[in-house]
């Protein structure tokens, strides 16, 4: 449900690839947090794990969002995957650093009812830690291998560009204007001198 809906969102397949590969994550920071406090994989987990799929997706969301917008500036692949992680990095750290503050009650939860807490909070805490460091790394690379291999074999095209494009479109069609341009220059300077001749005579 979550592939389609990021799917139906960017109109393309590879996007939303990217994105829940980093889904994988947030599960290894989870079931590692509990084999660590020694807790089992119950319900209240899974329900944790549930959760993490949409926490974990925001970050690379921000990371993707950005990418695709510097790769339409004229960016290479490399340069605009580098950007995003650069400009996303504080947006990323401050609101997954709110949500596992908020998380971590549940983890030195004390009284009755405290096991459910720990097993929640802690696949909660543990996953979003781990997914928040490595999408941070992970993403941008993910992100230029597969967007290279998109425009190398499905689209055809060079997986980097020598240049960024001109603000106002084509080259060409630029080149072609100006060319133009200038033969009607000449083409009225001409004009001119045979209207001059005529009147000479």
């Amino acid at each position: 449900m979550v592939f389609l809906t990021l799917a139906a969102q960017y109109e393309s397949y590879i996007d939303p690839a990217i994105i829940l590969l980093t889904v994988a994550l947030a599960l290894l920071g989870a079931l590692s947090a509990l084999a660590l406090r020694g807790l089992v994989n119950d319900v209240y987990a899974n329900v944790a794990l549930v959760m993490l799929i949409g926490l974990a997706s925001k970050n690379a969301i921000l990371i993707v969002e950005f990418a695709n917008q510097a790769l339409e500036q004229g960016m290479t692949i490399r340069q605009a995957a580098v950007t995003a992680a650069q400009e996303r990095f504080r947006p990323i750290v401050m609101t997954s650093s709110a949500s596992l503050l908020g998380f971590f009650p549940l983890v030195v939860a004390t009284g009755a009812g405290s096991a459910s807490r720990w097993s929640l909070g802690t696949a909660l805490f543990g996953g979003l830690l781990v997914a928040t460091i490595l999408s941070l790394l992970i993403v941008p690379v993910l992100y230029a291998i597969i967007k290279t291999l998109e425009e190398r074999f499905l689209k055809g095209k060079p997986a980097n560009r020598s240049q960024p494009p001109s603000p106002d479109g084509n080259q060409d069609g630029q080149s072609r204007a100006i060319a133009h341009q200038h033969s009607s220059v000449i083409v009225s300077q001409n004009t001119d001198d045979n209207r001059r001749n005529d009147l000479s005579k």
